[in-house]
């Protein structure tokens, strides 16, 4: 057989690298990111380079497992796993009801498989409740974006970063979290000033003109600050506000009615440091303000991205090349997973609760629109607490591992021992999740199996199948095929018969909508065309045909009435205070550019694991390590409310004295970690926990 070239995107994180891999037959020969492909232009970080070494680790599932009475597993064939899932949670809903089952996905498969599980789920089986781990990432993101703009449309291309005279990063760390992104800064050619605000000089701080800083979770008081004195100053553009925005003057009375000396002493700054940026704000011609995790992951995180969207609001910074309020996704389709998920919104940024929405989509999928729920899904810390609390009494688990990842762990597996039944369905049968399931379902990873994905630009991404699954391994979206047959309503999904096909109908759903891509002509014009970032509706203009997009280049927002919105709040009180015995700030992250979300995949690729520290550590000022006569590779005891693990410890110049970091990637990290959630987006605030240290 000849050798064959295809392009597949990372599936890794939201950068949406895309990388040309050789194969012949199911002989993998090279694997070289794309020069061409306008994302990472030849390069990618060295997660990218060993895209397809934990696909073929000897610890991948092949084939179903079914727990028996004595604990032990038994390996079964597709039939009987796929009988063993209807008759399970059949029983469950015959016996308590539609919502008490519910099943929770990912970011990291691609759309038509997310599209297919939530359609199989809610449309097909009866289910109300499924949500995404995309909940613990992006989900701030995305209900800021919905409520100041209308819909969930991250406004930037990533030319803007090579565009921009001043960029401000606000808990963002892309030299670590998105390193092909921090390219795209080092090309700027306008010698931009580079700010960054982080409790902890990261190594992006490293690399910038000024790191502030702030206080843990003070953002939000510094953003208010920042307001006030561009308001003062009359550092505003007014003609924007007048005509593109609304509820400017509500929210002018309430940063003025904060003094400056409070957003001072709250991100312990100080007045002069918030004058500062605001006048580089104001005297900047292309500003722009990118966050990621530490703003979304906090107890008052919709508030705080909303604080960064009013400043490009009110200073016009918003459509223009350079500028923008910026949301830098998690997971490789995290974007993909928020449009077409089908989970806590319907198909394609429509709503559950609209009945024109669920009449215009059963007609285009030909069903009854009695099937489609006219209520919303649980968020995913709900369908937790219903677990907890007895309700949910069925799980079904895809492509994640919140055994591992979700807040205050304790709690998690006290959860699961309330269920009825358990399904997981993933790569690995040793994850933490899938050695507590009572039904395994082995799943293919992104090399084994054809869809898109959409990156943060909002640019839809080929994936393409070059090797098969081991053993009698599936694609998730084959498994979902067997499920909906065995459910007995696969009929339901005839037209359903590939991803393309899926594709296709997704387009049709997506006619109309802000993320209409029902002018994109298949999968092999996503190849031609190096990606194609939403919107392209049918007959799109010239002004689709660019590599690099922006959104509201006119002004227009998707609200009703076209116009942004300003949306604030008051400071709401941290959730958990330090003390006398609790008396340091957790703060956790990622801990290295190698390492990925709970190691499922980086666990498994030799290089990567030879680089990385591989045991959990927890990173100490040395003014507090002194006071505790601790050393680096002390071993160290650090305990929270929640719980308590030993670890090493390694004295660090990156944090302020009462501060501690944890790397997210380790399972000691989440039994520490403080349950509280942002009451809009129901993200989980994983960045402030109070802890003490004692040396072991």
């Amino acid at each position: 057989m000849a050798e064959q070239v295809k392009r597949t995107t990372c599936s890794y994180c939201s950068v949406g690298c895309n990388l040309d891999i050789t194969i012949r037959e199911d002989e993998t020969l090279s694997l070289k990111p794309n020069k061409e492909y306008p994302v990472n232009e030849g390069f990618c970080c060295v997660k990218g380079f060993h895209l397809l070494v934990p696909f073929q680790s000897s610890e991948r599932g092949t084939a179903p497992l079914l727990r028996q009475k004595n604990g032990d597993y038994k390996t079964v064939d597709w039939d009987e796993a796929y009988q063993k899932f209807a008759d399970g949670f059949k029983s469950i809903i015959a016996e308590h009801g539609p919502e008490s089952v519910a099943f929770l996905s990912t970011g990291q498969m691609p759309m038509e498989e997310m599209a297919l599980l939530g359609s199989a789920a809610k449309f097909g089986m009866g289910w109300i409740h499924g949500d995404g781990n995309t909940r613990q990432c992006m989900a701030t993101a995305a209900v800021a974006y919905k409520q100041s703009f209308g819909f969930d449309a991250p406004p930037f291309c990533y030319e803007d970063f090579e565009l921009s005279d001043l960029l401000i990063f606000i808990g963002a760390n892309p030299v670590i979290n998105h390193p092909i992104i921090w390219n795209h800064v080092k090309k700027n050619t306008r010698n931009p000033f580079i700010i960054v605000i982080d409790p902890r000089m990261t190594e992006t701080a490293e690399q910038a003109s000024l790191h502030l800083a702030v206080n843990p979770k003070s953002d939000l008081a510094l953003l208010y600050g920042i307001a006030r004195v561009l308001i003062e100053k009359e550092w505003l553009d007014n003609a924007f506000i007048e005509q593109h925005t609304e509820d400017f003057e509500i929210f002018r009375s309430h940063v003025m009615g904060i003094p400056l000396e409070e957003a001072g002493k709250k991100t312990g700054l100080g007045v002069d440091a918030i004058y500062s940026l605001a006048e580089r704000i104001h005297q900047a011609k292309a500003p722009s303000f990118w966050w990621t995790m530490g703003v979304n992951q906090s107890h008052q995180a919709t508030r705080t991205a909303q604080g960064i969207i009013n400043l490009a609001l009110m200073t016009g910074n918003i459509g223009k090349p350079g500028t923008g309020a910026n949301s830098i996704t998690g997971q490789a389709n995290a974007m993909g997973s928020r449009l077409y998920s089908n989970t806590t919104s319907l198909l394609g940024g429509h709503s559950f609760t609209s009945e024109n929405d669920r009449k215009k989509i059963a007609g285009i999928l030909q069903i009854p629109v009695e099937r489609i729920p006219d209520k919303n899904s649980l968020p995913y810390n709900k369908i937790l607490e219903q677990v907890r609390d007895g309700f949910i009494k069925g799980l079904w688990i895809i492509a994640t591992n919140p055994a591992h990842s979700w807040i205050n762990k304790t709690e998690f597996f006290d959860s699961l021992k309330q269920l009825d039944f358990l399904v997981v369905q993933d790569l690995f049968p040793g994850t933490e999740t899938a050695q507590c399931a009572d039904l395994f379902l082995p799943a293919a990873g992104s090399a084994e199996k054809s869809g898109t994905f959409i990156n943060s630009e909002r640019r839809i991404g080929i994936v393409q199948k070059v090797k098969n699954p081991p053993g009698k391994a599936k694609s998730d979206f084959d498994i979902f095929l067997g499920i909906a047959e065995a459910w007995g309503c696969g009929d339901m999904f005839v037209k359903w018969s590939d991803p393309e096909a899926v594709f296709r109908i997704l387009q049709q759903i997506s006619r109309g909508q802000p993320c209409d891509i029902s002018g994109i002509q298949g999968y092999k014009m996503i190849i031609d065309r190096l990606g194609i970032q939403w919107p392209y509706p049918q007959n799109a203009g010239a002004e689709c045909d660019g590599l690099h997009r922006r959104l509201f280049a006119d002004g227009r927002f998707y609200t009703p009435t076209g116009r942004a919105k300003f949306l604030f709040d008051d400071f709401a009180e941290l959730p958990e205070n330090t003390d006398s015995e609790y008396p340091l700030v957790l703060i956790t992250g990622r801990g290295s550019v190698m390492q990925f979300h709970t190691q499922t995949r980086t666990g498994k690729v030799p290089f990567i694991q030879k680089k990385t520290h591989a045991d959990c550590y927890v990173e100490i000022n040395s003014e507090d390590a002194e006071a505790l006569g601790l050393t680096t590779e002390s071993r160290v005891r650090v305990t929270s409310r929640r719980g308590s693990v030993e670890v090493n410890a390694i004295i660090s110049g990156s944090l302020c004295p009462g501060q501690v970091f944890m790397p997210m990637h380790y399972q000691e990290t989440n039994w520490l970690t403080m349950p509280s959630f942002d009451p809009y987006s129901g993200e989980p605030a994983y960045k402030y926990a109070a802890v003490n240290l004692k040396a072991v």
